[in-house]
Formats: C-alpha cells, structure tokens, sequence
C-alpha cells in the first residue's frame, strides 16, 4: 500500500515540483513569512485518505506511514516546519 501511493505521488509530481514544492516552503518559513501549505496539505489529506487514516479518529492508533510517505516523496520534508508540525499534532493525539 505504502510504495502504491508513492508511486501514484511519483507520477503526478515530477521529482523538479516535488523539490520546489519543499523548497518553496522552507524558504517561506525561513524568511518568516506565512507560508502556503495549502498544496502540501491537500497532497498530504490524499495520503491519509489512500492510506485510510484519519488523525481526528485515529489519534491513539497513529502510525508513521502517512508521514514517512511524505518524507520518502518529498525531499527534505522533514527539514520543514509543516512537517514537524504533523509529528507534534500527530504525538499529542497519541498521548
């Protein structure tokens, strides 16, 4: 399941946007702006869907699969403050 949805990602974002994409965000978020999340939010609600995880419903039974999707497609996601975010959220519905 998990390589599926990263080959579908693979395939609809060319690795040039997938890198833009982070690197858009990075710089956003280091140059204190407010960034725009809304791409990466709506690639990432795909992944939960695909993955049929909901964090709202789901949060005591979180697995790292949708985020390592993200980080495997994705480069340097993990670097970025959105993601981070996701592991917090993640780890304060598991508590």
């Amino acid at each position: 399941m998990k390589n599926e949805i990263e080959n579908k990602l693979r395939l609809a974002y060319n690795r040039d946007i997938r890198k833009q994409i982070v690197k858009s965000i990075i710089r956003e978020e280091k140059n204190n702006l407010m960034p725009n999340y809304q791409i990466i939010n709506q690639i990432f609600s795909y992944v939960l869907s695909e993955h049929n995880w909901n964090l709202s419903l789901n949060g005591k039974e979180w697995d790292s699969v949708p985020l390592d999707i993200m980080k495997d497609v994705f480069p340097k996601i993990e670097n970025t403050k959105w993601y981070k975010q996701q592991v917090l959220v993640a780890k304060s519905k598991k508590a």
